[in-house]
């Protein structure tokens, strides 16, 4: 019908938001440093879980198999949160300026595009610990990122600045 079937009042400054598919959604509040989630069914809030000693959060992916968040912090952490006890179990470093994250399920992998830094962080788990397995180069200002999981390719969008003249 193309009609707003409802609105969600959240609790901070939205940012990314991730799925579960069974019925919550989660969702990065940036000014707050928590992980907001609530029911799709109902649209109300079924709380709030910090994300201490990440800040700032934008990026969220979501690991199905493990119920992992994988939230980019601009305090260049990615604040790692089981879904079922709503603690952070892991904080693996990054680098700084992401804006964006992502998860390969077939890989089992996270991943968190810094653009200030000009690199991309792999986020791997061995034995329920995580952390960076690989900091890969790529051209500052990629910090938004969107991934194919069949092709198993991140794409990054960046631009490149110039000095200003006169």
């Amino acid at each position: 019908k193309n009609t707003v079937s409802g609105t969600v009042k959240l609790t901070g400054k939205p940012e990314f938001a991730a799925s579960d598919g069974k019925g919550t959604i989660f969702v990065n509040l940036e000014d707050k440093s928590e992980i907001e989630r609530f029911d799709v069914k109902t649209l109300k809030s079924l709380g709030v879980w910090p994300l201490a000693p990440g800040e700032e959060p934008t990026g969220l992916a979501y690991d199905a198999k493990r119920y992992v968040l994988f939230s980019a912090c601009a305090n260049g952490v990615m604040a790692v949160t089981d879904t079922k006890s709503g603690k952070v179990v892991a904080t693996p470093k990054t680098g700084h300026g992401a804006d964006g994250a992502g998860f390969d399920p077939n890989l089992g992998l996270a991943f968190s595009p810094n653009g200030m830094d000009g690199t991309l962080t792999v986020i791997g788990s061995e034995r329920g610990s995580y952390g960076a397995i690989e900091t890969v180069p790529t051209q500052t200002s990629a910090r938004t990122m969107a991934i194919d999981t069949k092709a198993h390719r991140i794409y990054l969008i960046a631009a490149k600045f110039e000095a200003p003249t006169g």
